[in-house]
């Protein structure tokens, strides 16, 4: 049996891809054939993590003997011994999962040096300060990410180092300063570890490449990828990298940028530049950047090589890439490619661009549109007619306009942001262990770190408004309070951010909804091109609907008229109707309803003209339009309170049982329909497309009732075409979906009820063990945000299967929110329904997502490069 192989050096052909290099040395192998300049080293597969995790943290047989062989091949390449006290070879270790996850796990730069080869690098290279500087950034890199010391300790010296010498910028240190600091720093290691800092390069390297395994199940890795939906059991690679170094003085330097503008999509010249720097400083936010248009001052001849490799890696990937990048001494090295996390602005005018540019087809521009991403369009932006006073600016990291509480860390953001209060987590920087709170916050605010920091960089991926580098913000962690242009902020206060200006704002501001831009209208007028499936929105009113069709909804597929019936001057009437003493007594107060319904259906139909609209009648139970128990004085109502109450309501008496035993309730609606749909016809001379459809059906002979009832009220009234059906909510509507077919039109998938059923779940109780479930991996989905295919899914696909075999022509349908979520409508796609319906503002969301389903199925994926 041929043994694992671990380890490839980048030069080497591997046919594992990213799957088995990870993005990272993916992306450096590819490189290395394109003839790019890049470092030598070598990658250890995602393979040897999930060896590493499965042996309970210990590494696999063989890995040792295998980075040997290619470390020695490195010192081949480089003509440096690692561990050479003269002049040695210095590596960094990188992690590298197939699928993007930045600032997650860690790297560690400058592995190699020691107290013999620090004096070796300062005598070889003539500069004894890049020699310190490298060496402490070792220490604290490798306390950090091997020994789990806090940084902060770290940070602390050297801010108490640079006060005392009375300078602002660690390149202002000198030799002697950076030397003092290693032995400062040394000393902390003690202190924290009980022993000296390691001296064995070749121990340093096992200790860093077993690190950079362990942080694959860090907290915060752990979030992210539930956040983003990564698999826990990909595992990383590590990439062993020999150093180039950006801190050797003012020939070199170190910077992040991309091919064109993350946050807007339009092409140009974007990312930043720090001299006499190494990568972490950027990417870190430790000093603030310069724009990258001022290294070509600096450094012209790398700044030009760097402008045309940029453009033959976006040529070459056909998508925007990021690009980290080295120079030392004049010469460019890039460090890495990959995909780069944009704004949904930019990826849409990015997709349209690179379409026009010849790049891409429109299919493939549409079929690498993030679905979810599209939300942040959909945030609230400040109202331009708002009188508003900015206080202070910072960089626009990420889009959107947010307002609320200020908070100083991450747990306090996640905890109030969980209880639905919108949060701004102000921050001197964030940090990777930050991202908790950031996921639940708001918006995001910094002192410090440029646009490609880790808050921006994290903000921009997940849609939050983010501005990064506010200068007039300092941040007292301590005492929980900031200074904000001479405005003192205490936790609590509202503050509000314009991530896409980069303004900040004292107090409250009004916000507005945005509208849908050029390029944005673009890929969905390709989408719909491309699409089978149908989307319509669930719209109550004339203003829902009017919107809904704004975004493009081609009908209503689900209008609840008890959110009517909840409005100030139905409610009473409701209420009264409740109490009658009989159906005489409830007729009457329904006759009196009737004209206020129908003028509610007939502002919908006229917004919808042209396209159908589905009616639930009445779904609620009737107790839910009492006023509680303890708030009622009248004994009246306190008696039909306590008749009404029920153990579970949501399976009791409701719905279609109501309707069916309280007939004169749906008539009135079904005439309130009817009524309604003949005055649009005889105003505009188009009549609605109308579908009836009764609730909670759960055997065939409720619903041959109830077509009865709603034939008779309608004929009654006039001559109209209409549909009706049912909303397929139960297990036994699936399983017997075909005998209530037969007196079908139509099924809508009422998605969120038949998951309750279906999993024995309450959406509204299932938080207390849902998020726990999800963490420890019972569960990998929360079924009320995405379809459970193998469960719910499968009721699904009886009943459509059932159904049909009974009604081949039977229309079917879902209006769940899961209808604007981008799985559950490909599954949706899969099962051959006609239409998904979802909120207004899912709906762009549900229109791409059902075209990359088409493509999906087509076989038409994104091509985008190693993340």
């Amino acid at each position: 049996m041929t043994a694992a192989r671990y380890v490839y050096d980048f030069d080497e052909p591997s046919a594992g891809g990213k799957e088995l290099l990870g993005g990272k040395g993916a992306g450096l192998a590819e490189m290395t054939a394109l003839g790019v300049p890049v470092p030598a080293g070598f990658t250890i597969t995602t393979d040897a993590c999930r060896a590493y995790m499965v042996a309970g943290n210990r590494l696999p047989d063989g890995l040792e003997a295998e980075v040997d062989e290619h470390l020695r091949a490195l010192e081949e390449k480089t003509g440096k011994r690692f561990g050479d006290p003269r002049d040695p070879l210095l590596v960094s270790v990188r992690s590298g999962a197939a699928v993007s996850m930045p600032g997650m796990m860690d790297t560690i730069l400058n592995l190699g040096l020691n107290d013999d080869a620090v004096a070796g690098l300062a005598a070889a290279t003539g500069n004894p300060r890049f020699a310190y500087d490298s060496y402490r950034r070792l220490i604290q890199m490798y306390g950090e990410v091997v020994e789990g010391i806090d940084g902060h300790r770290f940070e602390q010296e050297l801010a108490s180092l640079k006060r005392a010498r009375g300078v602002s910028q660690d390149v202002e240190l000198t030799d002697t300063d950076l030397e003092g600091l290693v032995d400062t720093f040394k000393g902390l290691y003690a202190q924290e570890t009980g022993g000296p800092f390691a001296q064995d390069a070749r121990a340093q390297l096992t200790r860093a490449i077993r690190a950079v395994f362990d942080s694959w199940e860090t907290p915060r890795a752990q979030v992210y990828r539930r956040a983003h939906e990564i698999p826990d059991d990909l595992g990383t690679a590590v990439n062993v990298v020999q150093m180039v170094f950006g801190n050797k003085g003012e020939r070199s330097g170190t910077g992040v940028c991309f091919t064109r503008d993350p946050s807007t999509g339009e092409s140009g010249l974007y990312g930043e530049f720090l001299a006499d720097a190494q990568g972490e400083d950027v990417v870190a936010g430790i000093r603030t950047p310069e724009p990258l248009e001022r290294m070509q001052a600096r450094l012209p001849r790398a700044f030009e090589r760097l402008l045309a490799t940029m453009r033959r890696l976006e040529e070459h990937y056909r998508d925007v890439q990021d690009i980290e990048f080295t120079v030392e001494d004049d010469e460019l090295y890039l460090l890495q490619t990959r995909s780069a996390k944009r704004t949904a602005v930019a990826a849409l005018k990015s997709a349209v661009g690179m379409v026009e540019e010849g790049l891409i087809d429109r299919e493939e521009a549409v079929a690498r549109i993030d679905p979810g991403q599209l939300d942040q369009l959909l945030h609230p932006m400040i109202d331009p007619k708002a009188d508003v006073e900015v206080v202070a600016r910072g960089l626009n990291a990420s889009p959107g306009a947010a307002c609320g509480a200020v908070v100083f860390d991450a747990d306090t953001a996640e905890a109030r942001g969980k209880e639905g209060e919108p949060v701004i987590l102000v921050r001197w920087e964030t940090t990777p262990d930050d991202f908790h709170g950031m996921l639940h916050a708001a918006g995001i605010l910094t002192a410090h770190g440029g646009l490609t920091s880790h808050a921006a960089v994290v903000a921009r991926g997940m849609g939050t408004p983010c501005i990064t580098g506010c200068e007039e913000l300092s941040v007292d962690n301590a005492a929980r309070t900031a200074k904000l242009a001479g405005h003192d902020l205490r936790e609590g206060d509202l503050i509000t951010i314009d991530g896409g200006s980069g303004a900040v704002i004292v107090g409250a501001v009004p916000l507005v909804a945005p509208s849908i831009n050029e390029d944005f209208q673009t890929i969905l007028d390709w989408a719909d091109e491309i699409r089978r499936l149908r989307v319509r929105a669930n719209a109550d009113t004339p203003e829902e609907a009017a919107k809904a069709r704004e975004f493009g909804a081609e009908g209503i597929g689900l209008c609840r008229t008890e959110h009517m019936f909840r409005e100030g001057d139905r409610l009473p009437l409701v209420r009264e109707m409740i109490l009658a003493a009989d159906e005489e007594g409830r007729r009457a107060v329904l006759d009196r309803l009737l004209p206020i319904q129908q003028a509610d259906f007939e502002g919908i139909f006229e917004a919808m003209a042209g396209l159908p609209v589905t009616i639930r009648l009445l779904d609620w139970p009737l107790h839910e339009f009492l006023p509680p128990l303890e708030e009622a004085v009248d004994e009246r109502v306190r008696e039909r309170i306590r008749a009404l109450q029920e153990s579970n309501p949501m399976l009791g008496w409701r719905a279609c049982r109501l309707g069916l035993l309280h007939p004169e309730i749906y008539e009135m609606q079904v005439r309130a329909i009817v009524r309604a749909a003949l005055a649009v016809r005889e105003r505009t001379g188009e009549a609605p497309l109308v579908e009836i459809m009764h609730p909670l059906v759960g055997f065939g002979e409720e619903l041959a009732r109830l077509r009865d009832l709603t034939v008779e009220t309608a004929t009654e009234e006039g001559s109209l075409d209409y549909l009706v059906g049912t909303m397929i909510e139960l297990p036994r509507a699936c399983i017997r979906a075909d005998e209530i077919a037969e007196h079908a039109d139509f099924f809508s998938f009422g998605t969120t009820d038949l998951t309750q059923t279906a999993l024995g779940l309450s959406r509204d109780d299932a938080g207390r063990f849902l998020a726990p479930y999800l963490e420890q991996g019972i569960l990998e989905r929360d079924p009320f945000e995405t379809i459970d295919q193998d469960g719910v899914g499968d009721l699904m696909r009886i009943a459509v299967e059932r159904g049909r075999s009974v009604k081949p022509e039977l229309k079917l349908g879902i209006c769940g929110e899961h209808g604007g979520e981008a799985a559950s409508v490909a599954f949706c796609h899969s099962l051959g329904l006609e239409y998904v319906s979802c909120s207004a503002f899912r709906v762009p969301l549900a229109r791409l997502a059902a075209a990359q389903a088409a493509l999906a199925e087509a076989g038409v994926v994104a091509v985008t490069s190693a993340g």
